[in-house]
């Protein structure tokens, strides 16, 4: 017998939950591209998409995922043979240089690891080292997916800045837009890249680029770049087309208009905290559940870790076994432990990750950990008492 009929629900890191007056403003008849409310509909989306990214510069829209918006932002200021420095904590920042390597450039690994974030004083030190300004780009990412890992960008940009290079400040923030803190402008952020299917609480297809002056400088000066990539007519566009390099998302802008509606009826930074806070009751739970059993967190430092997913370690099989049960005898979906692997379980069968990002509430995350308790039950996984407790003493707002 399963318990997994009804409403199912999706607890992983992105595609995240989208809300039901998102998928109401995308159900609806097609409408012309060319003139009319859509037009006037999407040139009020920019300044929206601005105050997100807490920047008063330029953004560009793609159609395509955050692989795209990586290529894209890469392709407006990088050449074949450029170096750039790429810090790696996880596997999407090795994957945006593995999209720079692609186009040509010249790509530098400095490695610190899975479970601990940059170290901006050795990212400092290797910029002083290249006293002939080689290296074009840092690709930062904010928070890896596959770690849970938060990143201090500010720091990276003090490392730039204390180093005396040039270099722009290349951000990802796929996972981290609209869940955790992120200031563009005021953490010196140069080119800042997202997508639509997390924080942003839309379906999977939008992808954004936001670019200040300096960047575009940079731009400027690029001998040749992919028509469709070009990030000038997109955010300059005399017509709609041009805001897309051809049609326009139709439904998707609908979606995405009904979302940011949202998250501004919210409130901004009401939105970082009830992403903090039911993170923390996550947090809470696996505490106590790894006082007496298997499970750990991947981030020890509470500091470092995201408000948007949380990776853990419940050791081979476990993870995957947990990940089966929830979803198959009760319906809610765990995310697989991506690019997270160990001796003796080189498919990762031994992690997994919560998504806890955009259309999020209390409910949710205690339906989860209480779903999740059950599931150490059912495969007789040993574990610690008073998880549900610790949860609701925070979101009670007792702890």
């Amino acid at each position: 017998m399963s318990l997994a009929q009804g409403r199912s629900y999706l607890a992983i890191p992105g595609p995240s939950v989208v809300p039901d007056a998102v998928l109401r403003a995308m159900h609806r008849a097609s409408p012309n591209i060319y003139e009319g409310e859509l037009v006037e509909m999407t040139a009020g989306i920019i300044p929206d998409l601005r105050a997100v990214a807490r920047t008063q510069h330029h953004v560009a829209i793609y159609m395509g995922n955050g692989h795209a918006a990586w290529e894209a932002a890469l392709s407006n200021v990088i050449s074949a043979g450029d170096h750039v420095l790429v810090p790696s904590t996880g596997r999407f920042c090795v994957g945006w240089g593995e999209m720079a390597t692609g186009l040509g450039a010249e790509v530098e690994l400095m490695e610190f690891g899975t479970k601990t974030p940059m170290d901006a004083d050795a990212i400092e030190t290797r910029l002083r080292a290249d006293k002939e300004h080689r290296i074009k780009a840092v690709l930062a990412v904010h928070v890896d997916t596959s770690t849970s890992i938060k990143n201090n960008i500010a720091e990276v940009r003090a490392a730039l800045d204390g180093a005396g290079h040039p270099a722009l400040l290349m951000v990802d923030c796929i996972a981290s837009l609209g869940c955790d803190r992120f200031e563009m402008d005021a953490w010196g952020v140069d080119i800042m890249v997202t997508a639509s299917q997390k924080g942003l609480m839309v379906t999977p297809g939008l992808g954004f680029v936001f670019f200040n002056d300096r960047a575009d400088a940079v731009r400027a000066k690029m001998t040749r770049v992919s028509r469709y990539w070009n990030w000038t007519p997109r955010a300059n566009p005399e017509k709609l087309f041009e805001y897309f390099g051809g049609t326009a998302p139709t439904h998707m802008l609908y979606g995405l208009r009904a979302a940011l509606d949202m998250i501004h009826a919210e409130g901004l930074e009401a939105v970082w905290a009830r992403h903090e806070t039911l993170a923390r009751a996550y947090w809470a739970a696996c505490e106590a559940w790894g006082q007496g059993g298997p499970l750990t967190l991947n981030v020890a430092d509470r500091a470092h870790r995201s408000h948007a997913v949380t990776a853990l370690r419940l050791g081979a099989p476990h993870g995957t076994g947990l990940r089966r049960w929830t979803e198959h005898q009760a319906g809610m979906t765990l995310g697989i432990g991506l690019g997270m692997s160990e001796e003796g379980d080189p498919n990762g069968d031994g992690f997994f990750r919560i998504g806890h990002m955009g259309h999020v509430n209390a409910h949710m995350v205690l339906g989860t950990i209480a779903t999740m308790q059950a599931g150490f039950d059912a495969l007789g996984l040993p574990y610690g008492a008073g998880a549900l407790d610790a949860a609701t003493k925070v979101i009670s707002g007792k702890a």
